[in-house]
């Protein structure tokens, strides 16, 4: 990554708000702002939806909100798409879907010490999308070539604009999904899915990293050739530093971690105290620490993040500007509580 995390702030590309401005002001106010997803305002704003655009064979059923591939539609469209491929007007996200995504980029993004994006990812998206017959695309085999090729090519897109606002930029493919490839009963298995990542992120510019909020295998995603991970560490943080072989291979090749920390869920925020927060991330770092990790090195690479993004709150986008009001809170804090440990030092 080509900057020092020392726990620094971001947040999910999905927020709840209904309104483009708020939502901006939002992402904005973070170390490291983003351009919000904001699907209750309009279908054209799933991140489905938006990794979709100009892909062949896509049906969008607005009304319904529905989304699948006509196989038959998919041949007749695959040459327009072959033959523009390679062009960026192609790729690129048009605000027909995205209320932020260009007004992100019209703001001086230089001052902050970077700005992400997100994509949806092809395992995800391959899973999750069906044809007419109600089968996965990415059993496709031909769908599945494409699927990953075009995914890199509108990431690389997306990062390039990213980077003429803010050389550090960066972007998130987020797999939401990818956790089912290492149950049994997914027929898209987990050494389908390396050789097709291992091949993806050769078409990827850096930085870019993966962000789930499930619980996969982490040794498979920490060994990708990825610059950053983001995950649930408010759920899963026990179960992830278990992995200590791998995060450390990770992190001595200069990866980065994004720790999920602070729920946007109502009834885990209600529950929850900003001291409990900061306990359980110094806990998980302290598993880390004391089985020989270097902190410094830890906290340089670590940055901090709501735990899951949260569309069904009861109180639509409260709950959520409360998290992230925690979340900076909690990184000014950490920040305090790590920098007096290094001057006691």
């Amino acid at each position: 990554m080509p900057f020092s995390g020392n726990l620094r702030t971001t947040g999910m590309g999905i927020l709840p708000h209904r309104d483009p401005k708020p939502a901006l002001e939002l992402a904005l106010s973070l170390d490291i702002p983003f351009w919000p997803q904001l699907p209750k305002r309009d279908f054209y704003e799933d991140m489905y939806v938006q990794a979709a655009e100009n892909f062949p064979g896509i049906i969008l059923d607005i009304k319904e909100r529905r989304i699948f591939l006509h196989t038959e539609r998919f041949v007749t469209e695959l040459e327009k798409a072959l033959t523009n491929i390679e062009k960026d007007d192609f790729l690129r996200m048009s605000p027909r879907f995205s209320a932020t995504y260009q007004d992100f980029l019209s703001r001086d993004l230089g001052k902050y010490i970077s700005i992400r994006g997100q994509l949806e990812g092809p395992v995800s998206f391959g899973l999750n999308i069906l044809d007419e017959n109600k089968k996965p695309i990415i059993f496709n085999e031909e769908v599945r070539y494409l699927l990953f090729e075009f995914l890199a090519r509108k990431a690389n897109v997306q990062l390039k604009e990213l980077k003429g606002k803010n050389a550090n930029a960066f972007i998130f493919i987020d797999e939401p999904g990818l956790q089912s490839i290492f149950s049994s009963f997914s027929g898209y298995t987990d050494r389908m899915a390396r050789a097709d990542y291992d091949h993806f992120f050769t078409l990827i510019d850096h930085p870019r990293g993966i962000h789930l909020c499930g619980n996969p295998d982490w040794e498979f995603l920490l060994d990708l050739d990825i610059d950053i991970l983001s995950f649930n560490a408010y759920n899963l943080g026990e179960v992830f530093v278990k992995y200590k072989g791998a995060i450390k291979r990770f992190l001595d090749r200069g990866g980065m971690l994004g720790w999920g920390l602070v729920p946007a869920n109502y009834e885990e925020l209600t529950k929850e105290s900003k001291d409990r927060l900061a306990t359980h991330l110094t806990s998980l770092f302290r598993e880390l620490t004391e089985a020989g990790f270097d902190l410094n090195q830890l906290l340089s690479q670590s940055i901090l993040m709501p735990a899951t993004c949260a569309l069904t709150n009861p109180d639509e986008a409260i709950t959520v500007e409360r998290t992230y009001l925690w979340l900076k809170e909690l990184s000014s804090e950490l920040r305090r509580h790590y920098l007096s440990i290094r001057e006691g030092d």
